[in-house]
């Protein structure tokens, strides 16, 4: 889920030629989460083969990506490692959510209440190392880059895009910022007509660029401080203070310059070593040993992994390849990462 600063963050919306010529270290994770969630039938079934395999990951995964790619926009794959014990908790808790969620699924089919069903099946989403490796499998087949982190996929890609390897971090999530992502795109794999949850209203979704420099400048403080608001109000490796929200957070970070000092404001002593947090995020594990290539798609590798055995439109999957080969042929040229503005 990430840490909650959207309402802190400096957002700007961007268009697809904006991102042009560019490359963008995606966390793989956080994007085949949101197809596993997002391609699903009215009753809230995910696709599936003949043989009973989902494969609503390899779909989003194939035809968003085509469409990136057609945009001249080149996407870095970052996967998640080994994750840190601190995280088992907040893992705990999310497989507790599924549980219950998969519960109230079968519940509301049952009672054929399809929008109740679709709801609580999106809640349900467990992405399992078969899937995982599938879509490794599909991304080379594309002919795109592979990364694998040491741990976290924001870290990794938060490295690369702070030492110039990659120009943003794409991610649903805020934490690559407290990673020191210099710059995050979001929405990069959802943009268009989507409904809101539980209303039958849709908006437009795009792009959009979050830069760390300014977010600091505007709130007023610096990377630590924002890692601290982290801390204040939940990350994935530790549980939030109770009644302190970003805003209550941001007060509190400008007004003392130590955490021991906030722990005293706030009347709570946590039960987890701050510092232990705030070292994950300013020293990220980082993978040194990767490449990036980009290269011409394997078109009878990927037609043999997707129609031949997942029964996947051959019409559509060679409609796929060829957006991918035109996006691959195009020269655009890395833009600088000071250059985000108009």
């Amino acid at each position: 889920m990430g840490v909650d600063l959207g309402d802190l963050v400096d957002k700007q919306e961007i268009s697809f030629d904006y991102l042009r010529g560019r490359i963008i270290g995606i966390d793989a994770f956080n994007m085949l989460y949101q197809f596993l969630s997002i391609i699903r039938g009215v009753d809230g079934s995910p696709l599936m083969d003949s043989k009973g395999r989902i494969t609503s990951h390899l779909s989003g995964l194939l035809y968003r990506t085509a469409n990136i790619i057609e945009n001249e926009i080149k996407p870095v794959f970052v996967f998640d490692g080994e994750p840190s014990k601190l995280k088992e908790k907040t893992r705990e808790e999310r497989k507790r959510i599924r549980t219950e969620a998969e519960e109230k699924y079968k519940e509301a089919l049952k009672e054929g209440n399809l929008e109740e069903a679709r709801k609580y099946a999106q809640q349900a989403v467990k992405l399992s190392d078969e899937m995982v490796e599938e879509a490794k499998e599909l991304i080379r087949l594309m002919g795109l880059p592979v990364v694998q982190a040491p741990s976290e996929g924001e870290a990794q890609a938060a490295v690369m895009a702070a030492k110039g390897k990659i120009y943003a971090c794409g991610s649903q999530d805020y934490d690559a910022l407290l990673f020191g992502a210099p710059l995050l795109v979001r929405n990069l794999a959802i943009t268009g007509k989507r409904k809101l949850p539980g209303k039958d209203i849709y908006i437009d979704v795009n792009p959009e660029l979050v830069s760390l420099e300014n977010t600091l400048k505007n709130l007023g403080i610096d990377r630590r401080k924002l890692i601290w608001i982290g801390i204040l109000i939940g990350t994935d490796f530790n549980e939030k203070f109770p009644k302190v929200g970003p805003k209550r957070a941001l007060e509190l970070v400008k007004k003392y310059d130590s955490f021991e000092d906030i722990i005293k404001a706030t009347k709570h002593e946590p039960d987890f070593d701050w510092k232990e947090v705030e070292a994950i995020f300013l020293e990220p594990k980082y993978n040194e040993d990767f490449k990036l290539e980009f290269n011409q798609p394997d078109e009878e590798g990927i037609k043999r992994f997707l129609c031949d055995e997942r029964n996947f439109s051959e019409d559509r999957v060679s409609k796929a390849i060829e957006k991918l080969r035109a996006g691959l042929q195009q020269k655009g040229t890395q833009a600088r990462l000071d250059a985000w503005f108009k």
